[in-house]
């Protein structure tokens, strides 16, 4: 797959996965692996990049003495998640125009 389309895709499914609920990192990988490969390497700059944008906002809530990092969407993400809904039934259209006529 194409490395930028995945990595629009990866925005979209981890805010996809906090449109649920806030979460934190290892949750965040948990929901997102079945459906396309994660890994913590790949999440945390992701999830800089959703804070930078202000599609996620975070708090810090301590968990058996540890300080745990939690991610919740802003209304600003919920916007990116329908307009990534739009693109994907353009990117439909133009994708049933190659293919008609073609045996899928």
């Amino acid at each position: 797959m194409d490395i930028q389309l995945k990595k629009g895709l990866l925005d979209v499914c981890v805010l996809s996965v906090l449109r649920d609920g806030e979460s934190y990192g290892y949750k965040i990988i948990a929901d997102v692996a079945p459906y396309i490969e994660i890994s913590e390497s790949t999440l945390y700059p992701i999830l800089k990049r959703l804070e930078s944008a202000a599609y996620v906002t975070t708090h810090g809530k301590a968990i058996n003495g540890r300080l745990r990092k939690y991610y919740k969407i802003t209304q600003k993400g919920l916007e990116r998640i329908h307009e990534f809904i739009e693109d994907v039934k353009e990117f439909e259209r133009i994708y049933n125009f190659i293919f008609r006529g073609e045996q899928k």
